[in-house]
């Protein structure tokens, strides 16, 4: 068993995920590199080790209970624990999602992986993260999912979504219950919105490249002890729920 700060990213082969695995990395820690698809999977391990990462492949579906318990299984026989856990795995679902036009498995597949995903993945992680000096849970929501935001005039917070918007405001309140239920422990839970980022959900239109969108999860993995819980940002502060 290693002594060294143990982290596992979902969805980690691409994109933000990815980047926060090499920004974790950076810091020396072991960084679990969680995807579904092997051949992506091993070929993100392959270029984060070729950066001096300590990283590593960790099979894992988050719509799939099994994966989720034999991906646990697989930490804590490497570490015995989890010190971070983020949950960035998800997907925005297809068109059209206007609410009078969206098919409803379109929603379905969307909350599935964007909320359920992260509940099975930190329920099964949990006893690991109890084991930790230090424990943290990032779930990778957007501004998209802020209520206020959406229901404020003028306010630019991307097309009708009614999968992908939603299941991030799902996401937010599934959140807030879990910093309820944990409140009297050592777990520090936030939510981080990474910003418009250049990705292959949104056909690389956005405007921050992803090691600018994985920032303010490095940060939110890495605060002290004394650090917020809770809470809902992004790299200019505090979003409004």
């Amino acid at each position: 068993m290693s002594d060294r700060t143990m982290a596992l990213v979902t969805g980690a082969n691409k994109g933000i995920g990815y980047e926060i695995a090499a920004g974790l990395g950076a810091l020396g820690w072991q960084v679990g590199v969680g995807a579904r698809d092997e051949e992506r999977r091993e070929a993100a391990v392959a270029k984060l080790r070729a950066g001096g990462a300590d990283a590593f492949g960790v099979p894992l579906d988050v719509t799939d209970g099994a994966s989720v318990t034999a991906a646990a299984r697989l930490i804590e026989d490497r570490a015995g624990r989890l010190d971070v856990l983020v949950n960035n795995a998800g997907i925005t679902g297809g068109r059209p999602q206007e609410p009078t036009l969206v098919d409803p498995a379109t929603i379905l597949a969307a909350v599935d992986v964007n909320v359920l995903g992260v509940v099975r993945v930190t329920n099964a992680m949990l006893p690991l993260l109890r084991r930790s000096a230090s424990p943290r849970i990032v779930n990778m929501s957007s501004t998209v999912g802020s209520l206020t935001r959406q229901s404020t005039p003028g306010a630019q917070v991307g097309p009708i979504a009614a999968a992908y918007s939603t299941s991030k405001t799902f996401l937010n309140a599934v959140t807030v219950q879990y910093v309820r239920e944990l409140r009297d422990t050592n777990i520090l839970i936030n939510l981080a919105c990474p910003g418009y980022t250049a990705t292959d959900l949104n056909a690389f239109s956005g405007v921050r490249t992803p090691e600018q969108g994985a920032a303010i999860a490095i940060r939110l993995a890495t605060l002290p002890d004394d650090g917020p819980t809770g809470g809902f940002f992004d790299d200019e502060g505090e979003i409004p729920w």
